[in-house]
C-alpha cells in the first residue's frame, strides 16, 4: 500500500496545500500464491497460456483498470491525517483495491467564502477530483467516484455530493453536522466558539439565509428532487450516543418523504473514533467495491 503525501497549489483557495493519498498499487506477490507471473511450461494449453497472460497484466500493469476513488473528509478541529491516524481506511482500501484523497478542510466546513478567496467547496466537488485524477491512475467514471466524512466531514461530503452530483456516485455521511436547520437562532453568548454566532455567519455568512441555500444539504436535496436529477447513493450513520442523532434521523426522514432511496444505520457509540473506525469499513462495504486481497503490503499481510 502506497501512503503519498502530497503538496500543491490550489487554484480555489491560492495557496500550497496537502493531501494525503492511499493507492493500493505497491502488493507483491509470490509463486505460491494463485495469481503468478512464470514461464509457461512446453506443454501448456490454450487455457493455461490465457491464464498467464492474465496474470502477467496484473503484474506489470498492463490493461489494469483505474482505481475507484473515494474523497474522504475530516472532521473540526482535523486535518489530512485523521483517517488514516484514527482507523483501519489504509488496510481496509487496499483490501477492496480503493484509492482515497484525504484534503485539509480546516475549520471551515467545506463551503465557499469568496471574501477570502476560500473557496472549499468548489475544491472539493471540482479541483480536488480534476487534480488528482491527473496526478493517479484514477476512474474518471461518476459511478466510480465517492465522497465520505464525519461531523463537519459528512456535512461537507453531502452538500458537496449534492451540490456536484453529476461528479459523485455516493456519498456518505458519518455522525454529520446537520447544522443548517436552526442555525439562524443561534446568539454569542454561548461557551464555545465554534457555537456562536459569529463563528458561523463567518463560514456560512447571513444565517437567515442558509436554510433556503445550497449551503443546506436538506435544500439541496429538495430542489434535486424536484428537477428530478439524478441523486447519488446516499449513506448515512450516526451513534445512539451522539448529539447529533436527532438531526440526522430528521434529514433522512426529508430524504424519505422527498422519495430519496437512502440508506441509515445506528449503532452504539459517541462522537468519537471507535464509531467511525467500525462505520468506515460499513461505509466500505456498502460501496460498490470488489475484494482484492492478493499479494502483500508494506505491513507483510497477506494471503
Amino acid at each position: 500500500m502506497a501512503l503519498i503525501q502530497v503538496n500543491f497549489i490550489s487554484q480555489s483557495l491560492m495557496r500550497t496545500v496537502p493531501i494525503q493519498v492511499i493507492l493500493p498499487v505497491d502488493k507483491i506477490t509470490f509463486p505460491w500464491m494463485p495469481e503468478r507471473l512464470v514461464a509457461p511450461p512446453r506443454d501448456a494449453s490454450a487455457a493455461d497460456l490465457a491464464c498467464i497472460d492474465r496474470n502477467a497484466s496484473h503484474l506489470t500493469g498492463a490493461g489494469e483498470k483505474p482505481f475507484k476513488t473515494l474523497y474522504l473528509l475530516h472532521g473540526i478541529f482535523g486535518n489530512y491525517t485523521d483517517w488514516v491516524s484514527g482507523t483501519n481506511i489504509q488496510r481496509w482500501a487496499e483490501e477492496k483495491n480503493l484509492a482515497v484523497v484525504m484534503p485539509s478542510g480546516e475549520n471551515g466546513f467545506y463551503v465557499d467564502r469568496a471574501e477570502e478567496h476560500n473557496y472549499y467547496g468548489e475544491f472539493i466537488g471540482k479541483e480536488l477530483v480534476e487534480i488528482t485524477r491527473k496526478m493517479f491512475p484514477l476512474s474518471r467514471k461518476r459511478e466510480d467516484t465517492f465522497i465520505a466524512g464525519l461531523s463537519m466531514g459528512g456535512y461537507g461530503a453531502l452538500r458537496n455530493g449534492l451540490k456536484y452530483h453529476e461528479t459523485f456516485g455516493c456519498v456518505a455521511g458519518l455522525s454529520s453536522a446537520m447544522i443548517a436547520e436552526g442555525i439562524e437562532k443561534r446568539t454569542d453568548d454561548v461557551p464555545f466558539f465554534i457555537e456562536s454566532r459569529t463563528f458561523a455567519e463567518k463560514l456560512f455568512g447571513n444565517l437567515d439565509e442558509m436554510a433556503q441555500s445550497d449551503k443546506n444539504p436538506a435544500w439541496l436535496a429538495k430542489q434535486l428532487a424536484k428537477e428530478g436529477a439524478d441523486i447519488p447513493a446516499l449513506y448515512l450513520t450516526c451513534g445512539t450516543s451522539d448529539s447529533l442523532l436527532e438531526p440526522n434521523r430528521e434529514f433522512v426522514k426529508l430524504l424519505k418523504s422527498l422519495d430519496i432511496p437512502v440508506t441509515y444505520v445506528e449503532g452504539g457509540g459517541a462522537h468519537e473514533w471507535d464509531f467511525w473506525n467500525r462505520a468506515i469499513k460499513n461505509v466500505l462495504d456498502w460501496l460498490p467495491l470488489e475484494e482484492d486481497k492478493l499479494g502483500i503490503n508494506s505491513g507483510n499481510i497477506g494471503d
